[in-house]
C-alpha cells in the first residue's frame, strides 16, 4: 500500500458537487492499493496513520500524532499512486490491484481503520470522480509505502 499523507487544518471531498466527507484538523491520506498487497499491509498502514508523529507539541517539534490531537482522518482512494511513468509519457498502472479486488481491499482497510480508533474517519467514494479540497498545514506531506 502507498499513501500520500498531508497534515491539514481542514479538508473535504465532494462527489457530484456534494460533500461526502470532511474533517477539521488532522490528516488527508491519498491511499493506493497494489496488486501484491495483503491484510498485513492494511494493518501496517492503519497503525502508521494513527501513530505518525507530525503534529507540533508545545515546543513546536513534530511529536504528536493525529490520535494525540484528537484530529480526523480523511481517506481518498488513489490508484494513480501506482502509476509508473518511467517509460514514455503515459503512466502504466500494472502494479495497481485490479479494480474489483482493490475496492474490497479498500473497504476492508477502512473498516480496520474505523475499528482501531474513535477519531472522526471520513472518506471519498471509491472509483468516483472527486474534488478534494484541503489546507495543508505546514506544509507537511509524508510518503508512506508498506513495502519500502
Amino acid at each position: 500500500m502507498k499513501a500520500v499523507v498531508q497534515r491539514v487544518s481542514r479538508a473535504s471531498v465532494k462527489v457530484d458537487s456534494q460533500i461526502v466527507g470532511d474533517i477539521g484538523p488532522g490528516l488527508v491520506a491519498l491511499v493506493g492499493v497494489g496488486k501484491d498487497d495483503t491484510a498485513a499491509d492494511a494493518d501496517w498502514m492503519v497503525k502508521k496513520l494513527l501513530a505518525l508523529r507530525i503534529f507540533p507539541d508545545d515546543a513546536k517539534n513534530m511529536n504528536r500524532s493525529v490520535t494525540d490531537i484528537t484530529g480526523g482522518i480523511l481517506v481518498v482512494s488513489q490508484f494513480t499512486l501506482y502509476g509508473d511513468a518511467r517509460k514514455g509519457t503515459r503512466p502504466s498502472f500494472t502494479d495497481a490491484m485490479p479494480p474489483a479486488d482493490a475496492e474490497r481491499f479498500y473497504h476492508d482497510f477502512m473498516a480496520k481503520l474505523r475499528a482501531a480508533t474513535s477519531l472522526k474517519i471520513a472518506e471519498g467514494r471509491f472509483a468516483a470522480m472527486m474534488d478534494v479540497e484541503l489546507v495543508n498545514d505546514g506544509p507537511v506531506t509524508i510518503l508512506l509505502d508498506s513495502h519500502a
